[in-house]
Order: structure tokens, then sequence, then C-alpha cells
């Protein structure tokens, strides 16, 4: 142990290292865990990803979050990334799936990842297979959140959202105790300027169009579990958790 980490280590106060070690401990004897949580907007993986990656000590991947992170780092990758942004260009897969790696490779990645929002296509699919073949592993499980359209409105226009956590809130189905408010930090809840009937209608069209194939690739492969995504949120979390056992 070098003296800087040391004196990092110092800075720390002793409930938490002892939180953090226990939380280690316990992960430990948990399998591991590569999974990807597909759905369209609205079908409740921003409630469920928060649960599972603490129920089974995996990391949380959220493509766009990783992309303005590298990005902000300035890292090889993230200077393409902005370079192609710059330019009024999509960020390319292999730079997505690049970033992906990169981030896999973290401790907090040991046990495995949850990807939520990537991948969007099925040649995004086969990148990802591709990178993960290449470190000896694979996808074990992709949960596809199915849900009718109809039901989605109402879920996507009263929803809010914990920025730096990702925990989510619906002002009708699960309130925060405080409105407004998160349930854990105190920090204020934002709306997203996509949770809306006419941002939603189009990503449902696209979702229907570039997604869908990506169930079925994944279908061909045996590994896809399909929920009942317009249930109660504790009964998806027994869905999941069934799957999962």
């Amino acid at each position: 142990m070098t003296s800087s980490t040391a004196v990092n280590l110092e800075d720390f106060q002793s409930v938490d290292l002892m939180t953090e070690l226990l939380r280690r401990m316990k992960c430990s004897t948990k399998p591991d865990k590569r999974l990807i949580l597909v759905g369209p907007p609205g079908s409740g993986k921003g409630t469920q990803s928060p649960i599972i990656k603490d129920e089974y000590c995996l990391c949380h991947l959220a493509t766009g979050d990783m992309l303005r992170a590298a990005v902000a780092a300035k890292t090889p990758l993230g200077i393409k990334a902005k370079e192609a942004m710059d330019n009024g260009q999509l960020v390319s897969d292999d730079l997505v799936v690049g970033i992906i790696d990169e981030a896999i490779k973290k401790p907090s990645c040991e046990k495995g990842f949850i990807l939520d929002g990537f991948p969007r296509t099925v040649i995004q699919a086969e990148k990802l297979d591709e990178m993960l073949e290449s470190r000896g592993v694979k996808v074990d499980k992709v949960l596809n959140f199915a849900i009718d359209d109809a039901i989605l409105e109402e879920r996507i226009t009263g929803r809010w959202i914990h920025p730096s956590s990702g925990r989510s809130y619906h002002s009708k189905f699960a309130p925060p105790k405080v409105p407004g408010v998160d349930d854990v930090t105190g920090e204020p809840l934002i709306q997203r300027k996509d949770d809306t009937a006419a941002v939603l209608k189009a990503r449902l069209e696209a979702f229907h169009k570039q997604t869908e194939p990506v169930i079925d690739y994944y279908k061909k492969k045996n590994i896809v579990a399909n929920l009942h995504a317009e249930k109660q949120p504790q009964d998806v979390t027994a869905e999941v958790q069934k799957v999962l056992s």
C-alpha cells in the first residue's frame, strides 16, 4: 500500500470503511452475473436496476452517463467521442463498446454488470458479444421488460429521477416521502425533458423498429427472460429474483 493510499483511507470515517468491508465480504459469495435490461421507456428498468445492482453486487452501466463521463475525463475514447459529437456525428458503436470495455475493468464491476440502454441494435449486440468473448465471458441473462404501449404514457409523464443515483419515483405509483425530494439523500428530484407524451411516441416507434430485433437476437441464445412489466414494482422485483436465482 502506498503512503498516498493510506492517507486517503485515513480521511474516511471508520463506519464507512467497515460498511464497505462488510459489503465486499457479502459480495464475495455472490455468483458473477452479466445482465442486459431491455424495455421501452417507462417499463420499469430504472426502478429495478438499483435493486438488482445492490442484491447481486453488480455495477450499473448506463451508456449515456458513461459517454459523458469519458468526455469529461478526457480519456482517449472520450476525446474521440467528443470529436464525433462536435462534428454532429453519432458516436460509433465501436467507441461505445470500447467505453464499456474500459468500464468493466473497474473493481466495482468485479462480480458483473447491468447494461441499461445498450445494445439498441443487433449490430451493437454482436459487437458487445465479440468484446465479451475476447475477455472469456458472455451475457448471462437478458431481462425483457414487456409492457403494452398504452400503459406507458401515464407512467412516463409522472416520473421523477434522482440524478446522481438513478433512483426513480412516480407521483402516483411510487411517490417519494416528501414531494420532489429523494428519500435517501434529501436532494431534489428532476423530471427529464423527454418525459412527455409526444417524445414517448417517437421513442416507442424507435424501440419497436430498432430494439425489438435485439430481443429476438438474444432469444436465439436462450437467455431472454420475459417480465410482466405492467405489474406493481414489488411483483416485478419478485419475478426478477426468481429469474436470477
